[in-house]
């Protein structure tokens, strides 16, 4: 966006017109210079008995071309040298300048599709270039249309964990915190902390990569582990499950066909009020008294559940 709102009169007023001047200046060149060619080879091939009148005329085209081919190469090098422009109005280049810093909004708003989102980048954008630096990293050079250039260097994924430049070190903290009875959650998370990362992932380490490493390895760790720490105060679906004596297959789908509201954790994890009211209220639902129930509303702790 910096380099949009940034724009100069010499950069951006008349781009579209120089560019046009440019092509057809080059295009009519090349055609007034095969037509010249040809010109001159009748001339060579006519013969000196032949018509004078035709003589003339050929030598009358000769010098057209000639200097049709001088103006030609004289719009081209002033279409090169940015010569040639056309000035923008100054209302027009105010209303341009403020809508580039709105450009952010209309970017995070909802409602602007990817499409549209895709084509402002190709208003703004003149190039990408992209540079491979390391077998994870690839270096960005993105050139904007008003001439400013951002760089950065971005984490791409590979298809080995051993491909990736700090893999050693991760290593061996694996080992370390292993060793030390660790489960694979919180290693990954001590890693992701010190700023190591997974192969397919650029910004965190998961579990999944810190198993796989270990058992490579034929490291072991210290005690059961535990898929999820108990909340206290809360009951999972497998306790709800246990408690009703129902499959949990029930409870889940209760709560994808949204009869039953319960919290989620970020992991992805239904949590429920270990209160009576809780075992209660879904009795009703499972007995078919009560339609739905909805655990995350302040008022479940008064009244129990809600009807449907």
């Amino acid at each position: 966006m910096r380099g949009f709102v940034g724009v100069n009169d010499a950069s951006f007023d008349g781009f579209v017109h120089r560019r046009n001047i440019n092509t057809c200046a080059f295009l009519g060149l090349h055609g007034i210079g095969a037509e010249h060619g040809r010109v001159g080879l009748l001339g060579q091939r006519l013969e000196p008995r032949d018509n004078r009148l035709v003589a003339d005329e050929l030598e009358r085209r000769w010098e057209a071309r000639l200097m049709e081919l001088r103006r030609a190469e004289e719009a081209l090098a002033k279409g090169a040298a940015g010569e040639d422009t056309v000035a923008i109005a100054p209302r027009l280049h105010s209303k341009i300048v403020a809508l580039g810093q709105t450009l952010p909004q209309i970017w995070a708003d909802p409602q602007t599709s990817r499409e549209r989102r895709k084509a402002l980048l190709r208003c703004l954008i003149d190039k990408v270039i992209l540079r491979r630096t390391a077998r994870d990293q690839v270096f960005v050079r993105i050139v904007w249309r008003g001439g400013a250039a951002s760089e950065l260097s971005v984490a791409v994924p590979v298809n080995d964990v051993r491909a990736l430049p700090r893999f050693k070190e991760m290593e061996a903290r694996l080992i370390q915190l292993a060793q030390a009875g660790e489960h694979d959650e919180a290693i990954a998370q001590t890693l992701t902390a010190e700023g190591h990362r997974s192969p397919k992932c650029a910004d965190k380490v998961l579990p999944s990569t810190v198993g796989g490493i270990r058992r490579r390895l034929k490291v072991k760790t210290a005690g059961h582990r535990i898929r999820w720490a108990k909340v206290e105060g809360y009951l999972t679906v497998t306790n709800i499950a246990e408690r009703l004596n129902v499959p949990t297959k029930w409870v889940t789908g209760k709560i994808r066909r949204g009869a039953v509201i319960a919290m989620r954790e970020a992991s992805g994890r239904y949590l429920f009020p270990d209160t009576p009211r809780t075992i209660e209220a879904l009795r009703k639902l499972r007995a078919r008294e009560i339609r739905r129930v909805d655990f995350t509303r302040d008022e479940f702790k008064e009244r129990g559940y809600h009807y449907g």
